[in-house]
């Protein structure tokens, strides 16, 4: 590899973990899709708990369930291709060869590019299937959930038990979050296999979007005029 190569992998990496450690500190101290979501998941959780049919709140759980299977077997599917381009180098190298400002690539250099691959894939495989687990502990948890009849509950413990519930879905949905940003950064490698400084534009351009759509999308200006607040707004202490 060139210094080129190792420099653009190095950055990447470091972007990555970077944008992750980043929106998790920001989202603690301004409205982000992320913290607007927990606030309207503890909300839902609270009247739930209000409703002697929980049908509804299982049926939500399960449309997401379903969403994220779709992901985590569409990796499996993209992680067998990814096995089968290896059994394929040369033909794939010859193929890459007629792109316009490709440059030169080595067997072992393919190789190293589709091992990157799939170990982005694994990771989101991995995210995507601890996020359908955490859904099907949520799912319990408001089968367990107190009737709104019980007078022994005090409101205090109700409200302790809707923030926790809320709490196992926020994490089950930062799993998934973490599992699409996979997808968005394994696009980014692609461009590695046509030139490394085209794979340092990528990465840069996933960040940005990312940070658009968690910080200043118009979805996140409608989820947040539906209570009252306003982009950029800090969060209640």
């Amino acid at each position: 590899m060139s210094l080129l190569d190792v420099a653009s992998v190095t950055g990447f990496f470091i972007t990555w973990a970077g944008y992750t450690v980043f929106a998790r500190k920001k989202a603690k101290v301004t409205w982000s899709l992320s913290s607007s979501l927990q606030w309207y998941r503890v909300e839902w959780m609270l009247r739930m708990l209000e409703r002697d049919m929980r049908m509804p709140d299982a049926a939500i759980i399960g449309n997401l369930e379903r969403v994220i299977g779709f992901f985590a077997s569409t990796s499996i599917l993209i992680l067998a291709g990814l096995v089968t381009a290896l059994t394929a180098n040369k033909a794939v190298i010859e193929l890459l060869s007629t792109l316009p400002f490709a440059g030169q690539t080595s067997v072992e250099q393919f190789e190293l590019k589709v091992l990157l691959l799939v170990l982005i894939f694994i990771f989101a495989f991995f995210n995507f299937t601890w996020s359908l687990r955490q859904y099907s502990f949520a799912n319990v948890l408001i089968g367990a959930a107190p009737p709104p009849e019980a007078e022994e509950i005090s409101a205090e413990e109700r409200r302790r038990f809707a923030i926790s519930t809320a709490k196992v879905i926020d994490q089950a949905g930062h799993s998934y979050n973490y599992g699409l940003r996979s997808y968005y950064f394994a696009m980014a490698v692609m461009a590695w296999f046509i030139h490394p400084l085209l794979f340092t534009a990528g990465y840069l351009t996933v960040v940005w979007v990312l940070f658009q759509r968690e910080f200043r999308s118009r979805t996140l200006q409608s989820i947040l005029a539906a209570e009252g607040r306003t982009l950029g707004q800090e969060l209640e202490k």
